[in-house]
């Protein structure tokens, strides 16, 4: 049996930077910002000697100062004019919770319609016990639950092979499969709507779990739109 005991983020493509952020505000005045540049970054062989050199450029401070007030005063459209595609990977029962994100953003997921090969399975490190004072969620306790979710996945996972080995179609016998089987999918969105995905997903009452594919979306963002992204973040 194939497991996993994390979810995982990857960058597939992104469009825009600080700077496009900029341009589509300053474009309300028929204006256009360029970045400064403020040094030369060398790259040199094992022999020192120089392959490749390219400028560094930052934001200019005035821009800066735009992006944080756009944040500050909430005009978002401004931050809608870019683009991050995710290939993301969790088990069902995150994924299920992340997909409730429909309104800005795109999701085509794997489909055991048509795929049949071995799943893979996730298993928390630790087991948590249920809190007292919340109706969802749960404590810091730890349960202690023996070898019981291992042997449980053991048998329907022989159960669904064997349901292939007799025939059954794929998209009938991943109906046996559990929410810990782990699911994959593209998400493409902007930046403002990975925010939102980032902020309501790392709250406090957001399950552990999900609050960790959060958290990963934050920092590819964070290294995409450096300005933005910790602009965003101020104005909550």
């Amino acid at each position: 049996m194939k497991t996993v005991n994390k979810s995982t983020v990857e960058l597939i493509d992104s469009m825009g930077n600080d700077l496009t952020v900029v341009n589509a505000a300053r474009v309300s005045f028929d204006k256009q910002s360029e970045y400064r540049t403020i040094g030369v970054q060398e790259e040199y062989d094992v022999d020192s000697r120089l392959i490749s050199h390219y400028p560094i450029e930052v934001l200019k401070e005035e821009d800066e100062k735009l992006i944080k007030y756009l944040a500050r005063h909430n005009h978002w459209s401004p931050f809608a004019h870019t683009g991050i595609t995710l290939r993301v990977s969790a088990p069902i029962f995150v994924a299920r919770q992340l997909v409730k994100h429909q309104v800005g953003g795109v999701w085509n997921e794997v489909s055991r319609r048509y795929v049949d090969d071995e799943p893979v399975f996730y298993f928390p490190k630790v087991w948590r016990k249920r809190a007292d004072n919340v109706k969802q969620g749960s404590s810091n306790e730890q349960a202690d639950v023996g070898n019981g979710p291992k042997l449980t996945i053991d048998s329907v996972l022989a159960l669904y092979e064997n349901l292939l080995k007799t025939g059954v179609a794929p998209e009938q016998a991943r109906m046996i499969l559990p929410q810990n089987m782990v699911t994959s999918w593209y998400w493409t969105g902007s930046l403002m709507f990975f925010h939102r995905v980032f902020r309501q997903r790392t709250d406090s009452h957001a399950q552990v779990e999900t609050q960790e594919v959060a958290l990963q979306i934050g920092n590819i963002c964070a290294k995409l739109f450096p300005v933005s992204w910790k602009a965003l973040g101020e104005k909550q």
